[in-house]
């Protein structure tokens, strides 16, 4: 039986989280899909449209991909400074469907892919959670001609019964940190890149203010040296695409030659993650053991002795299982001695960029993986980071390729993705775990049950959460 009114969290504004104990239910309509959340997890991007909220790029109206009038039709669609449910790393149960829907089945069982890069807005692209609402609510409402793919692929993946619906919401954020992987990275140039010869620093700031996005900026510095830091765009590394490479010599084929294929950890890789003990970080370590590259060396640095003392926990044994090294470390106490090939930066921290670049050994792939604000800079050793071959990579979001790799490794055993559940809650609690997240309280992901009445946010401790303690929390 489907109630009229639900529970639900609402962003009403820059800020303003409250629980709309009394939220309706709506009916679909002939394109419509009504799910019930079995269970949704806390991002750190959550946070971005809590502050940002009617600002933030994928809240803004869609500007093309689909009829206008179908966007009337979607009591969903919550652009601008209408209120809006968060959540975006869920679990669906399909209750009921409009006879216009095709794919989705009353019954089934689905993992949610958030990102609907067919359907832009001004600066960015419609997304579940954000211009359309999300799943910290008991009840969903999807349209299919939303999210449903051009080429006819539908961002609702049939997921198996026989795995604990935490393990499935997980694969959204783990396919965030795969997408920032295995990214395909162009090694030739085309219109709109920037080929530069020189190394007169005034010159190549103001060339980087014409990049567009998605652009490559190749440098070629004939033997000379910018002898000073140069203004960088570090920002839109992540969110603009944009891509730096460069060679001492004059040779704009060397500087492509260094472009990696992708940004996938290599062997012996000596791997600096910044940031590693918390829910995203957590993901990175566990990843990058447990992906099969031989050889690698993983330094886990993060501020907190606590987190890292879980973080050793949880990742010591899948190192030792693995045949890998795993260093944690505090880097307010110790630096390690070394120059490293591959380094995860988890904060979105211009100064990191700027630190990561010295610390950058030959051919050193620098991952901005925390989304630096757009217009941020860094001011960049360019001449350390063009003689090392580095190279800057950023992602943002994933595609439904990399969530359906991670759920092949979820149902393969080869990655167990509750391995960094560290609370759980109910609606009750939702927004308290929301704040700590804002706070860096919970070392791991914060899972929210909206089904469970009167659960608080509840740290697990020593506790693993696995398909058992789920049904034990749902009986």
């Amino acid at each position: 039986m489907i109630p009229k009114t639900q529970r639900a969290i609402q962003l009403v504004g820059p800020d303003q989280l409250v629980l709309n104990e009394s939220k309706p239910v709506p009916v679909p309509g002939p394109f419509q899909i009504l799910g019930k959340i079995e269970v949704v997890g806390l991002c750190f991007s959550d946070l971005k449209l809590l502050k940002q909220f009617s600002s933030h790029a994928r809240k803004s109206e869609v500007r093309a991909g689909i009829d206008p009038a179908a966007l009337r039709e979607i009591p969903s669609y919550v652009p601008g400074e209408k209120p809006t449910v968060p959540g975006h790393e869920a679990v669906v149960r399909v209750v009921a469907v409009g006879d216009k829907v095709k794919q989705a089945k009353v019954g089934g069982r689905y993992l949610v892919q958030t990102d609907y890069r067919w359907l832009p807005t001004a600066s960015s692209n419609a997304a579940f959670g954000y211009n359309f609402e999300g799943a910290l609510q008991e009840y969903v409402l999807m349209d299919e001609r939303v999210i449903t793919a051009p080429d006819g692929e539908s961002m609702l993946i049939p997921a198996p019964e026989d795995i604990a619906a935490s393990a499935i919401a997980l694969c959204e954020p783990w396919a965030c940190v795969e997408d920032a992987y295995v990214n395909k990275q162009r090694r030739t140039l085309r219109d709109g890149d920037i080929v530069y010869h020189g190394s007169n620093a005034d010159a190549v700031e103001k060339l980087f203010a014409q990049l567009p996005a998605n652009g490559l900026m190749v440098i070629c510095q004939h033997g000379g040296k910018f002898n000073r830091p140069v203004t960088v765009p570090v920002g839109r590394v992540h969110y603009g695409n944009i891509r730096i490479v460069g060679t001492t010599g004059d040779n704009v084929e060397d500087a492509l030659a260094a472009i990696p294929a992708t940004a996938e950890i290599r062997p012996h890789d000596k791997i600096n993650i910044i940031g590693a003990a918390g829910p995203m970080g957590t993901m990175h370590v566990i990843r990058d053991l447990c992906q099969g590259v031989p050889g690698v060396t993983v330094f886990a640095g993060d501020l907190s002795d606590e987190r890292l003392t879980m973080l050793k926990k949880l990742a010591a044994p899948l190192a030792a299982q693995h045949q890998l090294t795993l260093r944690p470390y505090n880097p307010s106490k110790e630096k390690p001695a070394e120059k490293f090939t591959y380094i995860v930066l988890m904060a979105p921290v211009p100064a990191l960029v700027t630190q990561a670049v010295q610390d950058a050994g030959p051919r050193a792939i620098i991952n901005i993986f925390a989304g630096i604000p757009a217009d941020k800079t860094a001011a960049i050793d360019l001449d350390t980071y063009i003689a090392q071959q580095a190279y800057f990579v950023g992602t943002s979001g994933s595609t439904l390729d990399d969530l359906k790799a991670v759920l092949r490794k979820v149902v393969t055993r080869q990655l167990d993705t509750n391995l960094s559940v560290a609370a759980i809650s109910g609606l009750d609690g939702a927004i308290d775990g929301i704040r700590a997240v804002e706070k860096n309280l919970i070392p791991g992901k914060i899972l929210v049950y909206p089904d469970k009445k009167g659960l608080k946010l509840t740290p697990l401790g020593d506790k693993r959460w696995d398909k058992r303690a789920e049904e034990e929390l749902l009986k």
